[in-house]
Parts: structure tokens; C-alpha cells; sequence
């Protein structure tokens, strides 16, 4: 007998408890396992140090101020600054998206079976592997569910609404932001397409506009009322316009590129589905927006997440294609998965099966390598280690660079005084409980300013750090981002006050410098 969700208060309440238990499964399954010491390890120093009274972007290195205080929240509810309570308040986060996204499809597609729901949430939440990933893959969920809300039933008080969300999506990361008004632009246009019932164009876009206002106000009220905030806000952004980028770009990696007699069967699988999903994410945005538009023209119905996703998957495109690469591809791939999920819902049983079924395989063909968890059951390889009070399973390496870190902080730097630790580790700042000396705690981007240099010299002649770990690796085998070319000052400053020891590592790709001067801060 056929099982279905009917719209209403029930069945939000069951879709609930559903994304609560599940997430919380995952979370027991997971969350003590692996270690980035550069994306999660960025995220974690942040939020420690909001904790600690510092603000992100101003005083260090950041994201945009909602995820570090989310997290400082949550880790101060639980009175500690540890990697799982940063996992925790990710993984509510991660809840939220997850219970909007099913909402979404059960109040849009009333005659679903829990079968079809399930599967809908196997596919979206294996996007969801990169635990230091689950904001940005949570958000264009968010996204597409207030939009769809407005599309439902357009009024004054939805339009604000839209626009309250699209304002706060910024706060937690503004390139979301600025994907969010795209997406939202169009909408705007598409309801007023063969407008029925509803705001004109303009008084709808009014109502948005102030949205977009007021859930900006945190960042707002942080430009006016924290000292400093609102000139390195701006000072980074105008560093970044002038590099024209926002990420480091990679090659992407079409389907039709795939080195077939260098790769294991899997592996030439894996690499198929990749290259397609970031062709399918194109045509779907770019047939998908001819399609909703020919039917508003001719007042045919549209699904609300269809029509929604959309004009949400080009925007969202740019994020998986700024840096082409797995990670970055999960995040722009949510309005895709949301509108395809929508469009089969009403199809024939054949083809909605069929093509459903087949998403979710390659769906877990592509990410089940990237869950850690997944990744320690396979290679079986995994050691365990303490992390500042937390027991993990990490890979070797990782392992093997946290041991060594902690014997030089021993040796070196006892007490707390701080450390280096460049181009890409800002996690063992974090999992060693310093702060670090420079503002730019991940020296991802290509070469910065004298003035910029110099300045970071400053901060560090007034830490005083004991030794400086330096990791000479070309990222992408670009030269041009070796520590020593990208911020050639500060590297020679090092080596002007800094005494190298290359054998205590015994890694030729590692250089130790240790401090001329004692351990007080020079001020």
C-alpha cells in the first residue's frame, strides 16, 4: 500500500524529527573522524578567537562574522573550544537545511512516498560530506526554500521576507549573498511575468530591497560600531578585486578529459560523474530558465522549487566552477539536485524512478570518498590522536604533522607562547590553543603589498613567536604561491631573525626556523 505525505502540520513535524535523528546519526558516525588542518582548521581558529574577544576580518584572516559566531555560540553553550563542538553547531546548521529541502519537496509534491523522500535526502546529504563545508552547502538550501515560500503565494510581507533571508545568507558568507540577489533578480522577473495577484514589480522590489536591508544589519552595525571592522572589510575586498578572483581556479574537469588508462575502474567512474555534474548544473540553469519563463508566458504551472532553482543555479554555478574541484562543486551543485528532485517528483513512475535512482548512485559515487568516516573504514589506515581534548581518527600524515607540532610548541614554545605555522595550517594554531602572530592565517593568495608585508611584520616583531614552520609547497604547482615568493618580505624577515634547523623535521619540504630573541614579547 502506497505511503504518502500529505501537507500539513503533521508531516512538518515528522520531517523534523526525521532531519534531527538522521543528522544526529551521522553525526555519531562521523564526527571523530579526520582533520583539515587548512578549510576546518580555518574556521575552528576563527571561532575560537571569537571567543576569545577577537573579530573576524578585522583581527584575523576570515570568512564573513555569521559562522564564527554561530559557532562561538554553540561551543560557548557548551563550554568548550574544541573540534567537536565546532562539528556541533555545523551540524545544526546542516539539521536546518536539511529539514527545509524535504519540507520543500512534501509541501510542493503532496503525493510523494517517504521511499521517494528518503532518497531525495540520501542524495542531498551526501553533497553534505565536507564537514568544513556544511555553511556553504547549507545555505543555497536555505536560499532556494524562502524563494520558493515567496513564488508560492507572492505578497508584501513574503517579498520582505525573501530579501530578510537573502540579507542574512550574506552575513554567513557574502559571496552567498551576491548569489542570492541574483537568483533573486530573477525571480522578481519571473513573478511579474503574467502577474495575477500579488505586488507590482516595483513596490515588490521595495518590500525585497528593505529585506535585504535588514538582515544585513549585523554586518551593517559591525561597520559603525567596531573600530577597524569596516576598513579591513573593504581593504580585503579591494585586494581581491585587484587579483580579479575570488578563489584560486583549476582546470575544469570535463567528462571528455578523463585520463582513462591511468585510473582504476572506480576511479574513472568517479571522475565521469564529476565532469558531467558541472555540465549538467549549466544546461539545467540555462534550459531550465527558457522553460519556467515559456510557461509563466503561458500561464502554465511551474513548481515553486523548479522555478526557484533555476534562477538559483547559474549564480550558484560560479561557485562550483571558481575553483573546479569536488569541494567547491558541492556547494553549487544544491539548486541543481533541489530542481532535478522537483521536476522528476511529478513524472512517470518509469522515469521518475529510473532517473532518481540514478542521481543518488552517482551522487555517492562521487562523495563517498570525501566522508571521512567513509575514508577511515576503507584505507583502514586511520590513527587515533588527541586534538585539544577531543579523540580522533585522522589520516598518517595529518597524524603525523599534529605530533610534530606538539613536540615543537613543547620543546620551543612552552606555556603560550605562540608559533608560525604558513602557508596553509591555520588548524594548529587551534589544536594547539595560540593565537597567531600574523593576520593572514592561511596565506592562500598570490602576492600582497609592501605596505600589507610590512605591516604583518609588525605583528609578528610584537608576538615574539618562537619558531616558524614553513611549509615550501607550490599549491596547483604554481610557483608563484610558495611562501617565499608570494610574500617574499616576511620570508626574509624570518630568515634575517630566525635560526634555521631543516634536520629536526627530517621532511625536506618542511623548514623550522627557531627564534634569535628570548621568550618575552617585545611589545
Amino acid at each position: 500500500m502506497r505511503e504518502n505525505f500529505p501537507s500539513n502540520h503533521l508531516s512538518t513535524i515528522s520531517i523534523f524529527l526525521f532531519s534531527a535523528a538522521s543528522v544526529f546519526l551521522l553525526f555519531l558516525w562521523q564526527s571523530h573522524e579526520g582533520l583539515s588542518l587548512l578549510d576546518e582548521g580555518f574556521l575552528w581558529y576563527g571561532a575560537q578567537r571569537v571567543i576569545a574577544g577577537e573579530v573576524p576580518i578585522r583581527d584575523f584572516y576570515a570568512y564573513d562574522i555569521g559562522r564564527y559566531y554561530w559557532s562561538a555560540a554553540f561551543m560557548g553553550l557548551l563550554g568548550n573550544t574544541g573540534i567537536i563542538s565546532l562539528r556541533i553547531a555545523t551540524a545544526v546548521f546542516q539539521a536546518i537545511a536539511l529539514f527545509t529541502g524535504l519540507t520543500l519537496l512534501a509541501r510542493n509534491f503532496t503525493n510523494q512516498t517517504r521511499i521517494y523522500l528518503l532518497l531525495a535526502w540520501v542524495i542531498l546529504v551526501a553533497w553534505m560530506a565536507h564537514q568544513y563545508r556544511l555553511y556553504d552547502t547549507s545555505l543555497p538550501i536555505l536560499m532556494v526554500g524562502v524563494l520558493a515560500y515567496l513564488v508560492e503565494k507572492p505578497s508584501t510581507r513574503r517579498y520582505f521576507l525573501s530579501g530578510l533571508a537573502v540579507g542574512l545568507v550574506a552575513v554567513f558568507g557574502r559571496n552567498h549573498g551576491v548569489y542570492g540577489i541574483a537568483g533573486s533578480f530573477g525571480v522578481l522577473f519571473y513573478l511579474a511575468i503574467n502577474r495575477g495577484t500579488g505586488p507590482g514589480l516595483l513596490k515588490a522590489f521595495i518590500y525585497w530591497a528593505s529585506g535585504v536591508f535588514t538582515g544585513y544589519l549585523p554586518v551593517l552595525v559591525f561597520f559603525s560600531a567596531v573600530p577597524g571592522f569596516a576598513l579591513a572589510f573593504w581593504e580585503f575586498n579591494r585586494y581581491l578585486y585587484e587579483i580579479k578572483a575570488t578563489n584560486l581556479p583549476l582546470p575544469i574537469p570535463w567528462p571528455w578529459q578523463v585520463p582513462f588508462d591511468q585510473l582504476t575502474n572506480y576511479s574513472t567512474i568517479r571522475a565521469l560523474f564529476e565532469g558531467l555534474f558541472f555540465i549538467a548544473t549549466l544546461i539545467f540553469g540555462l534550459l531550465g530558465i527558457v522553460l519556467v519563463i515559456r510557461n509563466r508566458l503561458l500561464d502554465k504551472p511551474v513548481s515553486p522549487i523548479l522555478a526557484v532553482s533555476v534562477f538559483m543555479a547559474l549564480p550558484y554555478a560560479h561557485y562550483a566552477y571558481s575553483r573546479a574541484d569536488i569541494s567547491h562543486l558541492a556547494p553549487g551543485l544544491f539548486p541543481f539536485l533541489l530542481g532535478i528532485l522537483a521536476l522528476l517528483a511529478d513524472k512517470p513512475a518509469k522515469i521518475k524512478w529510473s532517473f532518481a535512482i540514478f542521481l543518488c548512485g552517482a551522487s555517492l559515487t562521487v562523495m563517498l570518498p570525501s566522508f571521512p568516516a567513509w575514508e577511515c573504514l576503507v584505507t583502514h589506515q586511520c590513527v587515533k590522536i588527541n586534538v585539544a581534548g577531543d579523540i580522533l581518527d585522522v589520516d598518517p600524515t595529518t597524524a603525523g604533522n599534529l605530533i610534530a607540532l606538539s613536540k615543537l610548541a613543547k620543546q620551543f614554545a612552552p606555556g603560550d607562547r605562540t608559533f608560525i605555522a604558513a602557508p596553509f595550517w591555520p588548524g594548529a594554531y587551534a589544536a594547539l590553543g595560540r593565537k597567531s602572530p600574523m593576520w593572514e592565517i592561511y596565506v592562500l593568495f598570490p602576492y600582497r603589498s609592501t605596505t600589507f608585508q610590512q605591516a604583518e611584520i609588525e605583528r609578528i616583531k610584537a608576538a615574539n613567536p618562537a619558531f616558524v614552520l614553513i611549509h615550501d609547497f607550490a599549491l596547483d604547482g604554481r610557483e608563484d604561491l610558495r611562501f617565499r615568493n608570494s610574500r617574499p618580505l616576511i620570508f626574509q624577515y624570518i630568515r634575517d631573525n630566525f635560526e634555521q634547523l631543516n634536520e629536526y623535521l627530517g621532511n625536506p619540504a618542511f623548514h623550522l626556523y627557531i627564534s634569535k630573541q628570548p621568550g618575552q614579547k617585545t611589545g
